[in-house]
């Protein structure tokens, strides 16, 4: 079956649900039509066909018994691109190079979608995810940042450890994984203490972040959608005791909370968000008890869910007006 033109393509993966079906339901009220596309579905459910005949260029995506030529899609939402879910049938030795072939013919084949409005654009995606690149960008626009050591130099971390009278806590520039159910292997921010440095030779074998521990009365994540910015709280007493990372599965982090950032904070997360030419990022922040706020990341990609499901923020709307606007 093909679908009628005005086509917003939904990057994605099998497991997504709830952001993705709000998105796909915003679009359809708006007079657009959603098509998900699970990455991890291809090759062996999803069939992609890319064609060049002299001046001529043929690109198509089957799933399931929707069918759709790519200059039909005006807009592309960029939620998540997952490795394929390949047959335990396939041998061993071929898994990995079919998986990475799988990966080249995705990457290739977003070119014939150049033309769409990308929320957000690959590369700016990219970009934005250096999380040092990050930390300057957010000292340039007046955001405060967390004192941060990024080192590989066991005497290096032992002395930011004393700079920071021994509140520190470490983290990594990259996630180890794709996904974030609970089996995944993750690392999440976690405290450092004295003895833990006790082995910090092993540094030179993978370099670490380290930041000084930001106290906190509330942690924020605010969503940021093409100018509009959207918050939501959580009170850290409420889970202080177990985690400084209200991401790790299992923690009960109470309710979320509605919170409004200060003017001049917006203008700063706009200019921010500006600088790297993003529609959309999820941002996370401390707000300190003395009332100040700290910057700590961007995720381009980021989760947000959570936010409409409680507090009933019109995210996914937002996202639809931004990608079917002309």
């Amino acid at each position: 079956m093909s679908l009628s033109p005005d086509v917003v393509l939904l990057i994605t993966h099998s497991g997504d649900f709830f952001t993705l079906d709000r998105v796909a339901e915003a679009v359809s009220k708006k007079g657009a039509q959603p098509f998900r596309l699970d990455t991890d579905k291809f090759p062996l459910e999803v069939e992609l066909t890319a064609q060049f005949d002299h001046n001529k260029q043929y690109h198509t995506i089957n799933y399931g018994r929707q069918s759709i030529q790519t200059e039909q899609v005006k807009a592309v939402w960029m939620r998540r691109i997952w490795e394929p879910q390949l047959s335990q049938e396939l041998a061993p030795e071929y898994q990995q190079a079919c998986i990475n072939e799988s990966l080249a013919t995705l990457d290739g084949f977003w070119d014939s979608l150049r033309d769409a409005r990308w929320v957000d654009n690959l590369e700016r995606i990219n970009v934005a995810n250096n999380k040092l690149r990050q930390l300057r960008v957010a000292s340039e626009v007046g955001f405060v940042i967390p004192k941060t050591l990024v080192t590989n130099n066991a005497e290096s971390a032992r002395e930011f450890f004393q700079q920071v009278q021994g509140k520190m806590v470490s983290k990594l520039l990259k996630s180890l994984s794709r996904s974030m159910e609970a089996t995944s292997f993750f690392v999440y921010t976690s405290v450092v203490k004295p003895e833990d440095l006790e082995d910090a030779e092993s540094l030179r074998y993978c370099p670490m972040v380290f930041q000084e521990q930001i106290p906190k009365q509330m942690e924020l994540r605010v969503v940021y959608v093409n100018g509009n910015v959207f918050v939501g709280g959580l009170k850290s007493s409420v889970y202080e005791t177990a985690t400084v990372d209200w991401r790790r599965p299992g923690v009960e982090v109470g309710a979320w909370e509605h919170h409004q950032l200060p003017e001049a904070l917006v203008r700063r997360l706009q200019a921010f968000m500006g600088k790297f030419g993003l529609f959309f990022g999820a941002l996370d922040f401390i707000l300190t008890p003395s009332g100040e706020y700290v910057f700590l990341e961007v995720n381009p990609i980021g989760e947000w869910g959570m936010l409409e499901r409680d507090l009933g923020l019109p995210i996914s709307s937002a996202i639809a007006d931004t990608l079917i606007s002309i």
